[in-house]
């Protein structure tokens, strides 16, 4: 009798738009799915339509939420058999429940769905803050992109170039050691340099010496550092461009050793670094020679500037841009530059004004130094000068309209060069031309495409030599676009953009102000986590940009890099696994054991973050596993959350208190997701050491997934939870599309409803390829017209 009714019903609601979608517009069902997602819509309009609307669109005064997510069509069935109607729950059941869900999934609740009937397109974005930037980085070391060293060169040479002469003066003839200090961390007492005692085949006199450090200080991410100077005698430091005094300590400050600067640095700049220590002649009361060379990283402690970070070679001139820039819409995950207001504008006009001054006062200069033989005019020069900082910020263009409104009108407005230069730099940032790359489709189709790939792949403009190969290649051709992305991949700032989306991936972005409760924990300070900070990033960067490259490594490597701080605080399986290996900057990787490292799914920095500050928290840990790691979505809590006081259950293990706050029907719809996978993660507590008991009883780590094809997964402990991570297709596609968003700003699908599968295809058919896939990321997004160009 139901299904006559519902056959009824269909007859007449099948010519009303929204209610029902010929199967024929629902690729790849077949006859026997298609006849009962007719019967499903037929009880869709009878029973469900009142509430959840059109196309599931909802409706404001019942319920106003859109039916969208990635449940599968058997966990739909469930929750429509058990709880709809809301009115009377018993009325859906069995096969009508199993017709309704097949309705609604292929309608307009899938993916699939979605994407059919409301296709995305490319959303025209301002540049985000760092993108802003990493831009005006380039555009300021514009003569000298391509001098950047690529990332394998600085690698394998580290530290600082030391010069040091016996007198403080430059003479060639005084210079007597040069070499490459891993660090700046000397105490030399009073014999100098050479560690010779005077009269004893010292080469360089204790008493009166100078010293020359020099080379580059890379930014592993953006954000305030300060440094820090220790030094007994009179000294300079430079940071950034050759003029740019960060500490003048050349009149010694009587009494007064250490110095602090605070700077805000860009993620994967190598900024230009040099120091010039004086020894003068020595009196009886001068104290011993000393210089350490230190800095408090963003949400790091205090330490000697690791070797890892210093390159000796010559680095081109690097902004020091101060100016503060409001944050960027984060809701999907990823920064978008979506909020144009008053407050971004006035920041974006201190920025420009900012970098206006840094090119009067370090650009120019450095412009007329190098045209001293030309014979061109003063004004010429200044015209040619103002051309090429247009035209760099602009990528590569500079056409009659802007010269002539930008760099002429500038010119002819005034003689004071400050003035003019100060003008024109304002108008060419805040341009359009630049603040909105998406807008180039007047521009060549090639030089479109080095454009995209450039900030595709290091949020900033193409350097000269991608403009060149614009210009000499055909970069519409996704061959020619690929071995520029691989090139591109040799920098420092595309493994800072990578990490940046790793904080983002694994909520790192907290793990700055984590506190335990030091009577629970002792040991676990700050100290530990900046450790963890240095671990999970040197752990990461060893499996990503490795010949492998391999995702699998990534979510399930088991053996991590550890120090002797964390061997301390986390025990054996943290020990060297090769005792007579050497440390790198304190570092060695750690024994494999499976159990305890389990890639970054188990990373204690990443289970620290998602655990409260007496207890682990499941519940945080499960969200993160199925909304970051599996890539799926769950709706918001239907009421704020609190978790159970441990006082109101002494004798409950964290498990069984979850268990018994989440227990409720209501609650079940998202926790039986939520609580299966966060369990896994119990053999770790609240500051990522591993454990086996949990208030005196062994942990269950017992846990399970269902994927999107209803197959139940079931899994004990962090190593099964990694293994099925490793292999599951949702997991691949998840971190598809986490990298796509991010890289590109972008949803895959605004560049056809097929590329996510087509990446994902191609990802596990490179053996899961990260390098890979972020060159097939950039090729596709660098694509000058891509489907649904920018609106």
């Amino acid at each position: 009798m139901r299904c006559k009714l519902a056959c009824f019903v269909f007859l007449l609601v099948s010519s009303q738009p929204g209610v029902v979608l010929a199967e024929s517009h629902i690729p790849s069902l077949d006859d026997a799915t298609a006849a009962r997602v007719k019967i499903g819509a037929a009880i869709y309009a009878e029973s469900c339509l009142h509430c959840h609307g059109m196309m599931g669109r909802g409706v404001e005064d019942a319920y106003p939420d859109s039916l969208a997510g990635d449940a599968s069509v058997g966990e739909l069935v469930a929750i429509i058999a058990e709880t709809m109607p809301e009115e009377d729950p018993d009325a859906c059941v069995a096969k009508d429940a199993e017709a309704v869900a097949l309705y609604v999934y292929h309608t307009f609740y899938s993916e699939a769905a979605r994407l059919r009937n409301r296709p995305p397109r490319v959303v025209l974005q301002r540049l985000t803050a760092n993108q802003l930037r990493q831009s005006l980085s380039d555009v300021f070391a514009y003569r000298g992109q391509v001098a950047n060293t690529s990332w394998q060169a600085e690698q394998e040479l580290r530290g600082l170039e030391g010069t040091y002469y016996t007198t403080q003066k430059w003479k060639k003839e005084d210079r007597k050691i040069e070499r490459v200090d891993a660090v700046v961390d000397f105490d030399w007492g009073t014999d100098g340099p050479d560690g010779k005692p005077a009269g004893e085949g010292d080469v360089i006199n204790g008493q009166d010496f100078h010293a020359h450090f020099e080379g580059g200080l890379r930014a592993p991410r953006t954000g305030l550092y300060e440094i820090v100077v220790r030094c007994t005698t009179s000294f300079k430091m430079y940071l950034g461009h050759h003029d740019h005094e960060l500490i003048d300590n050349h009149v010694q400050s009587e009494g007064r050793e250490e110095f602090r600067r605070r700077v805000r640095l860009t993620g994967g700049r190598v900024y230009r670094v040099q120091i010039d220590l004086y020894q003068r002649k020595r009196k009886n009361d001068k104290p011993p020679s000393r210089i350490q060379l230190a800095w408090i990283p963003p949400g790091g402690v205090e330490e000697i500037i690791p070797s890892q970070y210093l390159h000796p070679e010559w680095s081109p001139s690097v902004l020091l841009l101060e100016s503060e820039l409001p944050p960027d819409d984060r809701t999907y995950g990823y920064e978008r530059g979506i909020a144009v207001d008053s407050a971004w504008d006035n920041a974006v006009t201190d920025v420009a004004f900012e970098f206006a001054d840094h090119c009067f006062d370090s650009l120019w200069p450095d412009y007329l130094r190098s045209r001293k033989k030309d014979k061109a005019d003063r004004r010429t020069q200044l015209r040619d000068f103002l051309g090429e900082i247009v035209g760099t910020a602009h990528r590569g263009t500079l056409d009659q309209v802007t010269r002539e409104r930008v760099i002429e009108e500038s010119m002819a407005a005034g003689e004071d060069e400050s003035w003019i230069i100060r003008r024109a730099v304002l108008l060419a940032i805040k341009s359009p031309r630049f603040l909105y790359p998406a807008l180039d489709s007047d521009r060549p189709a090639s030089l479109r495409a080095a454009n995209r790939l450039a900030l595709v792949m290091h949020d900033s403009v193409p350097a000269k030599w991608l403009l060149d190969a614009a210009r000499d290649r055909d970069l519409t051709k996704p061959q020619a676009r690929r071995e520029a992305a691989w090139r591109l991949l040799d920098d420092a700032r595309t493994r800072a953009k990578f990490r940046d989306m790793m904080d983002e991936w694994l909520h790192l972005r907290e793990a700055d102000s984590l506190i335990k409760d030091k009577a629970i924990f002792a040991g676990f300070d700050a100290s530990v986590v900046s450790a963890l900070r240095r671990s999970l990033d040197r752990f990461i960067d060893e499996t990503v940009w490795s010949e492998a490259s391999d995702f699998r490594q990534l979510v399930a490597a088991d053996w991590t890099y550890s120090c002797s701080k964390l061997a301390r605080y986390f025990g054996d399986s943290w020990q060297p696994a090769d005792a007579s290996a050497a440390a790198v900057d304190g570092f060695f990787c750690s024994h494999h054991d499976p159990q305890v490292h389990c890639g970054v799914l188990t990373h204690p920095l990443v289970m620290a973050t998602l655990s409260y500050h007496d207890s682990t928290s499941p519940i945080h840990r499960g969200v993160f596993l199925i909304r970051q790691v599996m890539g799926r979505t769950l709706r918001p809590p239907n009421a704020a959350f609190s978790p159970l006081s441990q006082d109101l259950h002494p004798d409950l293990t964290t498990r069984q208190r979850v268990e018994l706050q989440t227990g409720a029907e209501g609650c079940q719809i998202c926790h039986q997701k939520i609580n299966s996978l966060g369990f896994a993660l119990e053999n770790f507590d609240a500051t990522g050491r591993f454990r086996e008991r949990d208030n005196g009883k062994k942990v269950d780590a017992k846990g399970s997934y269902v994927t999107r094809e209803d197959v139940c997964v079931p899994f004990n402990g962090g190593r099964e939870l990694a293994a099925m991570v490793s292999t599951s297709a949702d997991a691949h596609r998840g971190f598809v599309n986490r990298m796509f968003q991010h890289f590109v700003k972008q949803a895959p699908g605004a560049y056809g409803s097929e590329t996510l599968d087509r990446l994902t295809d191609r990802f596990q058919q490179s053996q899961f390829h990260i390098q890979e896939l972020l060159i097939e990321i950039a090729v596709i997004a660098s694509e000058p017209n891509p489907s649904g160009d920018a609106t």
